[in-house]
């Protein structure tokens, strides 16, 4: 099996409020090419877009992989790891479970905004995405591709 990992992260701009605005981008590598998608949320929390995130990037897998999801979200890590349990968002839950279920997933929490260059550029795609209301692939891959020279 391939083994992958995928770092993600989701953003809600206005978090808590009426109309927030709830984004999730995740970064695929697999022996050193990486890809980039996302997701608009629309109104949405932040844990949503947590969430989400690790979705995103499983549900862009197209076989069944070994895969390490990295996450600056402790609320994902360890609910997924049977830490913390599920009280809220359980359909978001759901979409997770399922977009696991075919893979062999290990959890991994990274300290968000801490300098993990892959991580920073999820938090830039994840804000991006939320902030326009769209998803832009030609925007994403800048992103991605920024920094790489």
């Amino acid at each position: 099996m391939k083994e992958v990992t995928i770092v993600c992260d989701g953003s809600s701009i206005g978090n808590g409020k009426k109309s927030s605005r709830a984004a999730a981008a995740a970064i695929l590598e697999y022996r050193g090419q990486r890809k980039i998608v996302g997701e608009y949320l629309g109104d949405g929390t932040n844990q949503q877009a947590e969430i989400i995130a690790a979705c995103v990037g499983l549900e862009a897998l197209t076989e069944s992989c070994v895969v390490r999801v990295v996450s600056d979200s402790q609320y994902v890590v360890k609910t997924m790891q049977g830490l913390f349990k599920r009280k809220t968002n359980l359909e978001f839950w759901q979409r997770l479970d399922q977009a696991s279920r075919s893979h062999q997933v290990t959890w991994s929490w990274t300290r968000g905004h801490a300098g993990h260059p892959i991580q920073e550029k999820c938090d830039e795609a994840a804000r991006t995405i939320a902030s326009s209301g769209t998803i832009d692939q030609k925007i994403l891959n800048a992103i991605l591709n920024s920094g790489m020279d």
